[in-house]
């Protein structure tokens, strides 16, 4: 039963408004008799739309950062950083180097995945461009990162130390 159901007249709306629509929950009083060949397609129908509802009850749970959300804060000399997420000490997170900014050698205490969404990173001689993923593994030792036109960055992993930076 929904939190909308009057529970003296099962399958009737409450004052609430409908959860699901009547042929639905003419279905689902019908009970567990067997359907009929025929019924797969009613039947992929009810599990579809039940299914959109129990997703749309549970939209609160997700989290959604918008561009135009959040507000970047200084990390480094020609580095901005965005929180996108953080649990449990694991963060998402974008990173904005300006032309010419470089992220020293550094290590991470967990393995660091990196998304470049704009522009280009040089570490080592290693060119990642948009588009391209880049894993650091937990405590192996970075190369400098450089970007010497600008990039934007996407990196999920331990929540980055600016004293490292600076």
């Amino acid at each position: 039963m929904t939190d909308h159901q009057d529970p003296s007249r099962p399958g009737e709306p409450s004052e609430a408004g409908a959860v699901l629509d009547a042929d639905i929950v003419d279905m689902l009083n019908q009970g567990a008799s067997a359907p009929s060949p025929g019924d797969a397609l009613s039947i992929a129908r009810v599990k579809r739309k039940l299914l959109a509802h129990v997703a749309e009850a549970q939209r609160a749970r997700h989290v959604t950062v918008r561009a135009a959300d959040g507000q970047w804060q200084p990390f480094g000399p020609g580095l901005t950083l965005k929180v996108l997420h953080e649990h449990e000490g694991i963060m998402s997170y974008l990173v904005r180097l300006a032309p010419g900014a470089t992220l020293p050698p550094h290590r991470h205490p967990i393995d660091e995945e990196c998304v470049v969404l704009e522009g280009s990173l040089r570490i080592g001689d290693l060119e990642v461009g948009a588009g391209g993923f880049h894993l650091g593994r937990q405590d192996v030792l970075h190369m400098p990162i450089v970007s010497e036109q600008g990039a934007l960055i996407f990196l999920r992993g331990a929540a980055p130390e600016a004293a490292l930076l600076i």
